[in-house]
């Protein structure tokens, strides 16, 4: 007992220190797996859970233009994703090979049978990054910064940019539309834009979405506009991420 408790220790601080290494920008510990819901999209997944779209995708073999669909099951952490991924001892493999063997021979006597095909549920595609990297970033509307980015503050990890209903939202580079809608909770009215393959950018509490999942934008073109949905006045909550980790927007915007 006292050899299991030690051990169960041990594991508990190395999470804790993997936890404590990120400088607190993502959760140490993830749920084993994630259920896809109508209006997801890998993107939406990994931004809530502070992932990487890339890492989530390589963690569930899901290649460019990482279509996911409702019901699928994916794997929320590299631990499981290589635990489920391990050999079967060789009994197991022996015991598959003779199940595979009596299967075929089977077959083999009802080839006249129809084959009954099951079709998987409607897809929910998340398109491919596109675009170089950004050289410049421009400031996603105007108005004055009512809450600074905080690794340690809970909750969402950007900036606040106080401002009137309706005035332009516009988007802070080049890229393509990655979500448009209202499924992350908390954020209200959200887009998400992928500039390349390290960088995404996101817009949350407008009061309308001008723009759709799929849709390429330029820099400073209109996405949204500014609004209070999910949240308690009206402001822009402006975020970027870099490899799946939020970063500080102020460290890329131009000074006013």
């Amino acid at each position: 007992m006292k050899r299991s408790s030690a051990i169960l220790l041990g594991l508990i601080l190395i999470l804790l220190l993997a936890g404590c290494s990120t400088g607190g920008s993502r959760p140490f510990l993830y749920p084993d797996h994630y259920t896809v819901r109508k209006g997801d999209t890998l993107y939406s997944i990994a931004w809530r859970f502070k992932l990487d779209h890339k890492e989530l995708a390589r963690w569930n073999g899901i290649g460019p233009p990482y279509t996911i669909y409702p019901g699928q099951r994916l794997v929320m952490n590299p631990m499981r994703a290589y635990a489920e991924r391990e050999p079967a001892p060789a009994s197991s493999r022996s015991a598959s090979t003779s199940a595979s063997t009596s299967t075929t021979s089977s077959s083999a006597t009802t080839s006249s049978t129809p084959r009954v095909t099951t079709s998987r549920p409607p897809a929910t595609a998340a398109t491919a990054p596109a675009g170089p990297a950004p050289t410049a970033w421009l400031w996603p509307t105007k108005g004055e910064v009512v809450r600074k980015f905080s690794h340690n503050a809970a909750g969402k990890k950007g900036i606040d940019i106080s401002g009137t209903m309706g005035q332009p939202v516009v988007a802070t580079a080049a890229g393509r539309v990655v979500y448009s809608g209202s499924g992350l909770l908390g954020y209200g009215q959200l887009i998400i834009i992928n500039h390349n393959k390290n960088y995404l950018s996101a817009y949350a509490h407008n009061s309308s979405l001008l723009v759709k999942e799929g849709d390429v934008v330029e820099a400073g073109q209109q996405i949204a506009k500014l609004g209070d949905t999910g949240t308690d006045r009206p402001m822009l909550h402006f975020e970027i991420r870099r490899d799946g980790r939020p970063v500080d927007p102020l460290k890329y915007l131009p000074g006013r």
